[in-house]
């Protein structure tokens, strides 16, 4: 497998975006939706599956179609092309608030896993496949269920993250317990397994779940602070409730509370 090599500067804080630069007839994949803006002479195009070169034929589109549903992502990715004879540059956009991680592959042993709604873009010839969990207490406890996102090839790849993020490299043998949903992704050596937290007061009152995923070295492991999920989790339990009430944090009036600050709309 031989990726298409890219150049790549990733821009902001909080709110990121990463553009690459292509060179004459160079492609990028990425996932659909995730498109900010591009030079004029870069083409669009949808295709079935990641587009990496294995998949000769229909049968092999098909496959890569087919896993990509697994994940729970679309069956078609967008691919851009630089139709121009000179460099262009195109550019993708982090769909939360969060960072934006470059993912070498020929670094990481040419494999990384990530959770299923990771992967943002990378360069033409990386493949976006499954990988699916051995271990039963993974599949059925941790956050990410059996099936997570591999990401394989020899070019550069995309990932994002909510909230801050953490890089974290275990020794052989070390172990670092972790949220299930705080997990981003890991290098091929990395062993994870889910634990049960343990505890009559800690499983009822504890709040945090009933497991916790357990990473074991040798390996790079990263971590975001705020999942997707945890924010949603928040916005829906502030969100109005049926009737038009809504959760009014810190407010001793309560709804009164929002009446005379203006905070009620009618």
């Amino acid at each position: 497998m031989q990726a298409h090599e890219i150049d790549y500067h990733i821009y902001g804080e909080e709110m990121q975006y990463v553009e690459i630069e292509l060179d004459p007839q160079e492609i990028v994949i990425a996932e659909a939706g995730s498109f900010m803006m591009m030079d004029n002479n870069i083409q669009m195009e949808t295709i079935f599956g990641d587009g990496s070169e294995q998949e000769n034929g229909l049968f092999g589109k098909l496959l890569s179609a087919g896993k990509r549903v697994l994940t729970g992502e679309s069956l078609f990715m967008t691919a851009f092309i630089n139709q121009n004879n000179t460099k262009s540059k195109v550019s993708f956009a982090s769909p939360y608030p969060g960072k934006i991680i470059p993912i070498d592959l020929t670094q990481f042993g040419g494999k990384f896993i990530c959770q299923k709604d990771a992967f943002l873009c990378a360069a033409k010839g990386v493949s976006v496949g499954i990988e699916f969990s051995k271990k039963l207490g993974r599949g059925l406890f941790g956050g990410e269920g059996f099936i997570m996102q591999k990401i394989e090839g020899d070019g550069m790849a995309f990932v994002h993250t909510g909230g801050t993020l953490a890089k974290k490299e275990l020794a052989a043998g070390e172990i670092l317990k972790v949220d299930t949903g705080c997990i981003v992704g890991f290098t091929k050596d990395v062993d994870y397994d889910i634990e049960f937290i343990g505890g009559i007061k800690n499983s009822i009152f504890g709040g945090e779940g009933l497991f916790y995923a357990t990473l074991r070295g040798p390996g790079t492991v990263y971590v975001q602070s705020l999942p997707f999920s945890r924010l949603a989790d928040r916005i829906i339990a502030s969100a109005p409730r049926a009737g038009g009430n809504s959760r009014d944090e810190g407010s001793l009036l309560g709804g009164l509370g929002s009446l005379l600050d203006g905070d009620r709309r009618f």
